[in-house]
């Protein structure tokens, strides 16, 4: 049985590293920095961070999770993470409180529409609470050559691009351009079929990204910086899931 809930605790947390860390490191090839069979951060202690659990087999096991950290709480502690690859100043000037998604993972034997289902449920009823303006994070492709993923890059560009009030920029000294391919010399149809399924997703629920990918080393990825205003997003969307925006 799968239900949906935030951590409350220090062995919540260490749970949320330890499927992290499966997924990121020993499944994708991230480069660990430590011994310990965790992915964790500074950031850890001051997100909240969103869990589902399997309770099947009578002991709850960890399987899903996002890290969440809103504007008022990033404000007086770390900032944000994605800061240190992207220009944030545009959404600085936008009102209401921010949301900060990122380390979204899920046990490989668990990526089902039902896990999704909870792991947006949770979400949905973190943004009623919180009152969330606009969510914001990076999604990721598996891999650090941008070539591999020019036409999914080029396509994002042309179709998805925020407008400027959201469209965080990434840092000069990072900055990867994503046209790479010009319009009509790709198949969109193709294109969304190649796409990871988080980005995807984003996609459905009215997601745009930035300005230009950044690559990710230790995590073996080219990240996308993707923003949502969460007014723009369909309550029928969240509906689906049983909770409204």
């Amino acid at each position: 049985m799968l239900s949906v809930r935030l951590g409350s605790s220090a062995a919540d947390i260490e749970a949320a590293q330890r499927l992290r860390w499966d997924v990121f490191y020993r499944e994708r090839g991230a480069t660990p920095l430590e011994d310990a069979p965790l992915d964790r951060d500074p950031y850890d202690p001051v997100c909240d961070h969103l869990l589902v659990e399997d309770s099947a087999s009578g002991t709850p096991k960890v399987i899903g999770t996002y890290r969440l950290l809103r504007q008022s709480v990033a404000a007086s502690r770390e900032g944000f993470y994605s800061a240190g690859e992207y220009d944030l100043t545009p959404l600085s000037r936008s009102s209401g409180e921010q949301l900060e998604l990122g380390r979204s993972c899920v046990a490989a034997e668990y990526r089902d529409a039902g896990t999704i289902q909870l792991l947006w449920r949770g979400i949905a009823s973190y943004l009623r609470q919180h009152q969330i303006s606009t969510m914001f994070g990076c999604a990721s492709f598996h891999g650090i050559d941008p070539e591999a993923h020019a036409d999914t890059l080029s396509y994002l560009w042309h179709n998805h691009l925020a407008p400027p009030p959201f469209r965080a920029r990434a840092l000069e000294e990072r900055y990867i351009d994503m046209a790479r391919l010009p319009l009509g010399s790709y198949d969109p149809r193709q294109v969304m079929r190649k796409l990871p399924p988080l980005i995807k997703a984003y996609l459905r629920v009215g997601a745009q990204v930035g300005d230009g990918a950044v690559i990710d080393h230790q995590f073996n990825t080219v990240d996308i910086f993707i923003v949502m205003p969460v007014a723009e997003i369909s309550n029928r969307y969240f509906g689906r899931f049983g909770a409204a925006a």
